[in-house]
């Protein structure tokens, strides 16, 4: 807590722009080529009226990698989150707010804005602000005081919270087909006035148009489609075909029963390699055998006995993997009867029936149940 009181920044990385001092770990002296990318973040914010998600889209265009990146790419920082394991290093809305609001770059060092409430099960919480410590001018500013507050100003501005307290239906099911990335729900005005909803690839509306195309779909026809998907599934759960396919899965089940067979014959020559071990002990001390001879029938019989082990260990995957493909189909089977006469979609039934959907360009989709895909 000294340290903090006192200024020195005691934190494992410092913020984009600023590096520890080589002689002074608990000094930051500032890092010339990210400290310009900061600069142009506020100058853009202040001077040229850009919004943060503008700013992202410049960013990006520029090929300008984003903090983690930066980190890892060009300081070989030991730094890690989960952008490192995905390689995506490209700059987002709340990344840039997060700079335009950080007093570092004034010459401030403001720590203790979380605390671990429990050792035991390492859980951290907020603090609240008045008890954050804060202590000016302890490192060269990047940003001017007078800039930095007219970007504060304008952060403000800038904040739109939605506080509906409704969850859409499609909340974190939808996905865009290429990037991988969240599809983000958007609201537009037809030529009659009418405002419809829609979902458009987040990577191309928040980080560029360079990164990503649109992907648009109208939740109208994304609606439609999947209500015909699911009914489509449940005519088919009506069909004789089907009731064979599943039938067919339980005969497999009838005719792998030798599985067991198998199992206990191997189970028995493990049983006897075994013996035939120890008597090979008694040999070798009662001078039957040679050291070598021992040695070498050990070996042998050893890799016998393991080889005959990982047969049982495969029958007994098999076996789980059998039973798992008869219980998930019976579930989603039962799943889908339930909804036999639906007429709508609801949250409760698309989190129950559907795992995520893709939504690809041309306006298709595709969908992955909990069970299968289609």
């Amino acid at each position: 807590m000294g340290e903090r009181k006192n200024g020195e920044f005691v934190g494992a990385f410092p913020s984009y722009g600023y590096i520890k001092n080589p002689n002074d770990n608990h000094k930051l002296i500032i890092d010339k080529e990210a400290a310009k990318i900061v600069k142009k973040i506020f100058e853009w914010k202040v001077n040229d009226g850009l919004g943060n998600l503008s700013i992202c889209h410049r960013l990006n265009d520029m090929g300008i990698l984003n903090p983690t990146g930066y980190k890892k790419e060009k300081l070989n920082q030991n730094y890690n989150n989960s952008q490192i394991i995905s390689k995506n290093y490209s700059w987002c809305p709340s990344t840039v707010r997060k700079i335009l609001k950080n007093d570092i770059y004034i010459g401030n060092v403001t720590q203790g804005k979380r605390r671990v409430k429990s050792y035991k099960v390492h859980k951290v919480e907020q603090v609240p602000k008045e008890e954050w410590i804060t202590v000016e001018n302890m490192h060269e500013p990047i940003i001017e005081k007078e800039l930095f507050e007219k970007a504060q100003r304008l952060n403000k501005v800038d904040t739109r919270v939605q506080n509906s307290g409704n969850l859409s239906i499609w909340a974190g099911k939808l996905k865009c087909a290429d990037c991988g990335y969240a599809m983000h729900k958007k609201y537009c005005k037809n030529k009659t006035g009418a405002v419809y909803e829609y979902y458009i690839c987040g990577t191309y509306r928040k980080k560029s148009n360079k990164l990503c195309t649109k992907h648009t779909i109208k939740v109208e026809n994304l609606e439609n489609a999947v209500l015909e998907a699911i009914r489509y599934h449940i005519e088919l759960i009506d069909t004789k075909e089907l009731l064979e396919q599943i039938d067919e899965f339980s005969i497999k089940k009838l005719e792998n029963d030798n599985v067991e067979d198998i199992k206990q014959k191997r189970e028995k020559e493990i049983e006897k390699i075994s013996n035939l071990k120890m008597c090979l002990y008694e040999d070798w001390k009662n001078a039957y055998i040679t050291k070598e001879e021992y040695l070498q029938y050990k070996q042998k019989y050893e890799q016998d006995i393991d080889k005959l082990k990982q047969i049982i260990n495969n029958l007994n995957n098999q076996q789980e993997k059998q039973e798992e493909i008869i219980n998930v189909n019976s579930l989603w089977i039962e799943d889908f009867k339930k909804h036999k006469n639906i007429t709508g979609l609801d949250r409760d039934i698309i989190s129950e029936l559907i795992d995520y959907i893709e939504v690809h360009e041309n306006k298709k989709i595709t969908i992955h149940f909990k069970f299968f895909e289609f």
